[in-house]
């Protein structure tokens, strides 16, 4: 095991945290995914886990996913208790709420990294790309439109759910709108990442193979 592994097993503290680069953060996800993929996940003590995480917490990012059941960061990145924040609304969209959770996470408890992490096959941008209607979702779905606009624009194809190359492509499109909208909506954020103490990247999971693509 490096000292990476390492870390990314231990629990954290203060000084662990730290010591804990953004570069290190991305690395630490990846090998995770990786030890996911080859069916080695670390066999963590929950519970002593939660004892050592009862008087404070110490996550190195915060990641930001869909609802969606298939995809569940903490195990497709291979992580315990008190490692990583988790934000998660349909369509991995970002509103002024989910700007104040990534406030506190890294601006308060002193996360390293933001995640956007998008996925293949998502309904709820497959349901933005077929213009669905339904109640409060509506306005939910709306919130995708973007990407799904400013996705391979003036191009003569199916821009619907039917579409599925087009479906994940509006999905990384809508990856990169999220970053674009941290950046320019908190400064307390945008300040982090231009200091360098933190950085904010987008992901793409593969829920046909469990494979996560950094972006």
């Amino acid at each position: 095991m490096d000292k990476l592994e390492s870390l990314s097993y231990e629990v954290k503290n203060k000084e662990m945290l730290d010591a804990i680069t953004p570069a290190m953060a991305i690395e630490m996800l990846k090998q995770g995914n990786q030890r996911f993929l080859d069916k080695k996940l670390n066999n963590r003590d929950h519970l002593y886990h939660i004892e050592e995480t009862i008087s404070g917490q110490f996550p190195f990012a915060i990641i930001h996913s869909c609802i969606d059941s298939r995809v569940m960061p903490q195990l497709i990145f291979d992580k315990g208790i008190g490692d990583v924040f988790i934000t998660r609304v349909a369509g991995n969209f970002v509103n002024l709420d989910t700007l104040g959770s990534m406030e506190y996470a890294c601006g308060v408890a002193g996360s390293k990294l933001i995640v956007i992490l998008g996925h293949t096959s998502c309904g709820a941008v497959k349901g933005a790309c077929d213009d669905v209607h339904l109640g409060l979702l509506t306005s939910t779905l709306s919130k995708i439109k973007p990407a799904v606009v400013t996705t391979f624009p003036g191009q003569d194809i199916v821009r619907t759910s039917e579409n599925i190359l087009f479906v994940d492509e509006v999905s990384r499109t809508n990856v990169r709108i999220a970053i674009d909208t941290i950046k320019n909506t908190s400064t307390v954020l945008n300040d982090l990442y231009k200091a360098g103490k933190i950085d904010i990247i987008g992901a793409m999971y593969n829920h046909a193979t469990g494979e996560v693509e950094f972006c």
